[in-house]
């Protein structure tokens, strides 16, 4: 397998001319949502790489090397040597659709040696818990799953999925790889410390989340948040909730995509409810 790495900033366009690997089958493609605007910069990626997937999603901060930045776009264009390489998208309006749509993901890659499969999803009207789920229940036996939601920085008002090299909104996209010689290492870190005491949720539906210990979950959100609160949803990407499914149970974080004023809710990236769950907030550390 060979990588071949480039960088586009709006000061000083690409960092190295694309193209180097010509035979890539697979692209990369992380950007902010004013990169994803840029229809020049598509076209040089389709043009330097012409037999790629070119995939991937806008964030809230691209990643190069070791450093993250804002208003730019990484990408990584693959060249394996025995791996193959086949992607599918579908169309998502809701989070109701979510378990769905990774149903129809699943069902629609070819099953015979997938190994695994990579996913990008629509940021703001997506329930990734369900998402998730569907395609883990259609996906074959041992093949594992990785991806993210896309992200639009604080703003919460548009994400996009780059599907065939083009960004697209309301989309997921999951990308298979084929054959024994690829393999995947995967992990997670949480960098945060929790505050606050721990309480149950009371009232949810989904990823939406009403109420703990019977109260209004905004309302005491927003206590906590103090001066921070006047800046939601935006301010919730550095308060997120650790949520537990048992007092033992390993926590989970769930960030917020959004909230409603008049119905008193909260809405996350994924799954609030389940059996009863245990919640503390979180503080960026």
């Amino acid at each position: 397998m060979r990588i071949e790495s480039r960088r586009w900033t709006p000061g000083g366009g690409w960092d190295r001319v694309p193209g180097e690997l010509p035979g890539a089958q697979l692209v990369l493609v992380f950007a902010s949502t004013s990169a994803c605007a840029r229809a020049e910069l598509f076209e040089t990626m389709s043009a330097a790489w012409p037999l790629a997937e070119i995939v991937g999603c806008s964030t809230a901060g691209e990643i190069f090397d070791t450093q993250v930045s804002d208003d730019t776009l990484s990408v990584a264009a693959i060249e394996f040597r025995d791996t193959v390489v086949a992607c599918s998208r579908v169309a998502i309006d809701a989070p109701a659709e979510s378990f769905a749509a990774g149903t129809r993901l699943a069902q629609s890659l070819p099953r015979e040696g997938l190994a695994h499969v990579l996913v990008f999803s629509e940021g703001l009207h997506v329930n990734g818990s369900e998402l998730v789920k569907g395609l883990i229940e259609s996906l074959p036996d041992g093949v594992t799953v990785t991806g993210g939601l896309s992200g639009d920085g604080h703003r919460f008002e548009r994400t996009w999925v780059i599907w065939h090299g083009r960004p697209e909104e309301g989309t997921v996209v999951a990308c298979g790889l084929y054959g024994s010689a690829i393999r995947v290492g995967y992990a997670s870190l949480g960098g945060r410390d929790p505050f606050g005491p721990e309480r149950l949720i009371t009232r949810s539906a989904g990823n939406v989340l009403y109420e703990l210990d019977g109260r209004s979950a905004l309302e005491l959100y927003k206590q906590y948040l103090g001066e921070h609160a006047a800046d939601l949803p935006a301010s919730g990407l550095l308060f997120p909730l650790s949520l537990r499914t048992a007092p033992d149970a390993t926590p989970v974080v769930r960030t917020i995509l959004g909230v409603n004023e008049e119905e008193q809710r909260m809405t996350f990236a994924g799954e609030s409810a389940a059996p009863p769950i245990f919640v503390r907030s979180f503080a960026t550390s």
